[in-house]
């Protein structure tokens, strides 16, 4: 069993002390997109600092590649690859299977299931999370070479790994535990990231406050409402000062499957009609648009269905590029380019004039066929995000209501996560509490901070 402090139930309680701990724990912020470590450091400040995962970069793009290219006859298993040279591998075309976007499949039935990724290997789901993880334990073994590896670590969680499925979010939970056990972990405890983050809001603050975190990341948009000040940042139990927490499943991956939705795939064919009058069947589209069922639908089994419906197709032109990104598994790369969209789009819209800076934008797709430019339509985009939108707003709003507090009772609104860098998502959300301060904290590592610091208080010294 976890520690008291993982139950989402009582986050924050305090565990029974352990006075024989002192530095052997770290503190992961396992993320949909992007993770982070944090291990203890007696020379900073409060005790805590981030380690370099890749060269100099604090976080990690969660994603692993499989690479099977050259694999000797015999080798127990595939190299892997991990986080932007994953990435790069993936792009220079290298034969084996890219994983992303991993956390999302824990808590449904991908987590058990086997992967084929090539020259007769496969992998588990939940063995690609602690493959991951076990990366991040290397990565404190380099920083802190004359420690031992950690044996303690205190992980961030979402509120909710699995939205109105309490059975289901507590099976996400114990595969995550499982993964971290695997990659070496011997004591595991949980704690909230919205939570977390509140926490590293704290260490600054000079006066108490009631702080309303959005912690809104690569796949859920996490709302607590906490009370912080220099007067409670010594307490280990913070289960009182936690006065509701609320989140959905929707967040940066979901953006990015609705801009690939509106702005990409109809050059392939996405809600065109064939010669009968018909829509184009819709599933192959979603599948691609959602990174971790980009690899079933590259599957030789639904290439060949899609390659069979050419004459469901009234424009010749969709239904060979369709092939074109299946045959050559560019499903992965399409999203990166809807996920450069976004970050193009949020910046465009920084611009006084957004729509005269996004009028004369284009999308460079040579994935889908050398030389085709689309248009970076804004406003067809910032439309197909407003649903999303709205239900992470009215998230904030479930989070007031838990807490039996107004808006204007809010002192601080504080962001974090990724996909706070996206400008109408936090102007709408900004627009529920008009008279809280607002903070921005470091999108991607506030939590891996806060996680730190209650992991030093939970087994530090």
């Amino acid at each position: 069993m976890s520690d008291p402090v993982s139950s989402p139930a009582r986050p924050g309680a305090a565990p029974e002390s352990r006075p024989d701990v002192r530095a052997d724990w770290c503190a992961i912020d396992f993320g949909t997109s992007n993770s982070a470590l944090a291990l203890a450091d007696a020379q900073a400040a409060d005790g805590v600092r981030l380690v370099p995962l890749e060269g100099a970069d604090v976080t990690l793009p969660s994603a692993v590649f499989y690479d099977i290219e050259d694999l000797p006859r015999g080798a127990q298993a595939p190299r892997r690859l991990y986080g932007r040279a994953a990435l790069a591998a993936y792009r220079e075309g290298r034969e084996g299977r890219l994983m992303r976007s991993i956390k999302s499949i824990l808590g449904s039935a991908l987590a058990g299931q086997a992967t084929d990724i090539g020259a007769g290997h496969a992998v588990r789901g939940q063995d690609v999370v602690g493959h991951l993880l076990g990366r991040l334990l290397e990565q404190a073994r380099v920083a802190a070479p004359d420690r031992p590896l950690p044996q303690h670590a205190v992980l961030g969680r979402p509120v909710h790994f699995v939205d109105d499925d309490p059975q289901r979010d507590a099976q996400a939970q114990a595969e995550l535990e499982a993964a971290a056990r695997a990659a070496g972990l011997r004591e595991v405890a949980f704690q909230f990231e919205p939570i977390a983050a509140a926490l590293d809001h704290e260490a600054g603050l000079q006066a108490e406050e009631r702080v309303l975190v959005a912690d809104i990341g690569g796949g859920t948009s996490d709302f607590s409402i906490v009370r912080v000040g220099p007067q409670r940042r010594a307490r280990l139990d913070r289960a009182d000062d936690i006065l509701a927490s609320h989140g959905v499943h929707v967040a940066g991956t979901d953006f990015d499957r609705h801009i690939d939705l509106a702005l990409l795939l109809p050059a392939c064919g996405y809600r065109t009609r064939g010669p009968s009058g018909r829509e184009v069947p819709s599933r192959i589209y979603f599948d691609l648009a959602t990174w971790h069922l980009v690899h079933a639908a590259q599957q030789p089994s639904r290439v060949a269905e899609i390659a069979r419906m050419k004459g469901d197709y009234a424009d010749a032109r969709h239904h060979a590029r369709l092939l074109h990104v299946l045959r050559e598994q560019l499903g992965h790369a399409l999203l990166a380019r809807a996920e450069g969209a976004k970050i193009a789009l949020s910046d465009a819209l920084e611009a006084v004039d957004a729509v005269a800076a996004t009028a004369a934008a284009e999308l460079a797709v040579d994935d889908i066929e050398r030389g085709l430019r689309l248009p970076l339509d804004a406003p067809l985009a910032l439309a197909a995000l407003q649903p999303d939108l709205r239900r992470i707003a009215d998230a904030l709003e479930e989070t007031l209501r838990r807490a039996g507090l107004r808006a204007d009772q809010v002192d601080t609104l504080y962001f974090t996560g990724g996909s706070t860098g996206l400008r109408p998502l936090t102007a709408a959300i900004a627009a529920r509490c008009p008279q809280a301060r607002v903070v921005h904290g470091d999108r991607l590592a506030s939590v891996a901070r806060g996680l730190g610091l209650q992991a030093r208080r939970l087994y530090g010294a």
